[in-house]
């Protein structure tokens, strides 16, 4: 089977599809953000890339900080809102009936309803082209209590998370193995991989 090859373009997917607060408690805004994700263990490092021309860009560059909330399907509709709408002409909060939270490091607000809310401090601003890379440090990781098991565990599947691909927000699926299962000791899921396999190169020789 072979490939297609296209001309260069933003195809690497599925990506986290988040909810970016950023402003103060008192006047602050949200935008929805796909060009995101960690660069660095440690220290924590994570960040968000954002057009210039959106209301939330001087905001950012501003304070310095702002919040990553992971979103989910219940917070489908209130992410693709918070994308096509602008924040110079509505109040995102209060529009979509969002819950502020303050937050333990930074100024600007957690969104409550969301599961899990990163506190990002702005090290470096890189500007790329069409949009402007915020690198930053994650200053504090915050929980739903709820998703805690009794060991302390976070356990973030149960947030029925969602992720943006190509123009469309998805769910996702069932947990396939954790990391390191594939050189697992006496792992089930490995050894029928490695069974399927070698039936199917049997068949083949065939």
């Amino acid at each position: 089977m072979s490939k297609v090859t296209w001309k260069s373009g933003t195809f690497l997917y599925p990506l986290p599809a988040v909810m970016v607060s950023c402003g103060t408690m008192e006047k602050s805004n949200i935008i929805t953000v796909a060009w995101t994700g960690i660069i660095n263990t440690n220290p924590a490092m994570v960040y968000i890339s954002v057009r210039p021309t959106r209301h939330s860009y001087n905001i950012i560059k501003e304070t310095g900080e702002f919040v990553i909330n992971l979103t989910t399907q219940k917070l489908a509709y209130a992410t693709d809102w918070c994308g096509v709408k602008t924040g110079a002409k509505v109040d995102k909060f209060k529009e979509l009936k969002l819950t502020k939270e303050k937050a333990k490091f930074v100024k600007c607000p957690m969104i409550q309803e969301s599961p899990v809310s990163v506190e990002c401090k702005v090290k470096e601003v890189k500007e790329l082209g069409s949009h402007h890379m915020f690198i930053a440090e994650v200053l504090a990781i915050n929980a739903d209590e709820q998703y805690i098991d009794e060991k302390g565990a976070f356990d973030i599947f149960k947030c029925d998370l969602i992720a943006y691909s190509n123009g469309g927000y998805y769910s996702l699926g069932k947990k396939l193995g954790k990391f390191g299962f594939s050189v697992q000791k006496n792992n089930k899921k490995t050894k029928k991989v490695i069974n399927i396999k070698t039936k199917n190169k049997k068949r083949r020789k065939k």
